[in-house]
């Protein structure tokens, strides 16, 4: 199973950036728990992360898989990747936007990290079961 950080814990950036690529390997589960979490940032400004894909980590998807959306304060956002669909992708990387605007320091800064965990097979047909039920 795999369980990792696209971005590591803690990261401090104070620009518009890309994570490394992650090899996702034998993965037998094409489900993965996003997990971003915010550990530090100041007001006025908001950070977007999103995840794009590769076939062979040099050639990255025009247009994210999953986004988490502008995010304006500390916290953790959870998010599902769903890459069941696509079997040939083999990598994947988190890229970040920073905005800015008001008074004080132009530079934005945050300090956050996203970690993927693959999700197990047994907790999707749960899942399923459950929402079933609910319909």
């Amino acid at each position: 199973m795999l369980d990792t950080f696209l971005v590591p814990a803690k990261t401090v950036v104070t620009a518009t950036g890309d994570g490394a690529a992650l090899d996702l390997g034998p993965a037998p589960n094409r489900v993965f728990l996003l997990s971003l979490t915010i550990t530090n940032i100041v007001e006025q400004e908001a950070l977007e992360v999103s995840v794009y894909t590769s076939l062979d980590g040099t050639a990255w998807s025009a247009k994210p898989s999953v986004s988490f959306g502008q995010k304006f304060y500390c916290g953790e956002h959870p998010l599902l990747l769903d890459l069941t669909a696509q079997p040939d992708v083999h990598f994947v990387r988190a890229h970040w936007e920073t905005l800015r605007w008001g008074r004080g320091p132009e530079a934005p800064m945050f300090e956050f990290g996203v970690a993927l965990k693959e999700v197990p097979p047994e907790v999707l047909v749960e899942a399923r079961s459950e929402a079933r039920a609910r319909a």
